[in-house]
């Protein structure tokens, strides 16, 4: 029996991947260039706080259950968190993007960078629909209602039902969240691999 090298260890071969994915000294690095100091390079990491805030709040109200909000003054406080931390999401990736799209952030090598940008944009679009769906109050009946006919009218009424809470809920808490943690963490790790896009035609400094 041979004894197996360091090479061929499985420890090994995730550490070679995540080397491959991120460069040495990317993952969290302790220099930035100078222009980092800008005030548009700020909204990607709010961003994250907000959705870091939306996911601990949200997992909150789901062990609660669906109605436990409108019976409990934690439960309400919990909920208000959650739908502030929303605000800050939403707000903080529209500033992202837009400032990243009149950046051209697609430059050197960062066009999947930007497509999976916009694809959490459009996937939390979605998520704070179902969110709405999901109050278990007048406000949702009246969204749901007025949704109907203009999804029905698409073809996608019987596969994304508004009018079923229960579904809804699941696309809120389950589906929703799962992809856009996959498409985030992907965002992540490419900002990192390939570093923060540029000002169009900026001087290279490190702070």
């Amino acid at each position: 029996m041979t004894t197996p090298t360091v090479a061929d260890t499985w420890t090994a071969r995730v550490a070679d991947r995540i080397a491959h994915l991120v460069p040495p000294g990317q993952a969290l690095p302790d220099r930035q260039p100078a222009y980092v100091a800008s005030w548009i390079y700020v909204f990607g990491v709010t961003t994250l706080a907000g959705l870091a805030v939306v996911l601990v709040t949200g997992s909150v109200l789901a062990v609660g259950g669906a109605t436990w909000w409108h019976v409990s003054s934690f439960g309400h406080f919990v909920n208000s968190a959650h739908l502030w931390s929303t605000e800050v999401f939403m707000g903080s990736m529209v500033i992202h993007l837009w400032g990243k799209f009149w950046m051209a952030a697609w430059r050197g090598n960062r066009a999947l960078t930007w497509i999976t940008g916009v694809l959490a944009f459009v996937a939390s679009i979605g998520a704070a629909f179902t969110g709405y769906l999901s109050q278990t109050n007048l406000d949702s009946q009246w969204i749901s209602t007025q949704a109907k006919d203009g999804l029905n009218s698409i073809g996608v009424g019987a596969y994304f039902n508004v009018l079923n809470p229960g579904q809804m809920l699941m696309w809120h808490i389950v589906l929703m969240p799962f992809f856009i943690g996959v498409i985030t963490v992907m965002h992540i790790v490419l900002v990192r691999r390939h570093g923060v896009v540029p000002p169009i035609d900026a001087e290279e400094g490190v702070r």
